[in-house]
């Protein structure tokens, strides 16, 4: 039975991957990018809460009086 060849393995896997390489290069250099993305301007509108009007205060269960 002959012996497996591999000599030539490590150059066909060389060239696959810059074949490879070179493809997606070329592949991703098609695209449009955008240089300078900016934020839409949006108007927040300032919703006033019942609790930033007026002064509120939290008593714990513990310190009502008895």
């Amino acid at each position: 039975m002959p012996q497996l060849d591999t000599s030539t393995w490590l150059t066909m896997i060389l060239s696959m991957f810059l074949t490879l390489f070179i493809i997606f290069q070329l592949k991703i250099s098609k695209h449009n990018f955008y240089y300078n993305p900016e934020p839409s301007l949006t108007k927040m509108l300032k919703q006033n809460t019942p609790w930033e009007t007026k002064w509120t205060k939290i008593y714990l269960p513990l310190s009502l009086p008895l």
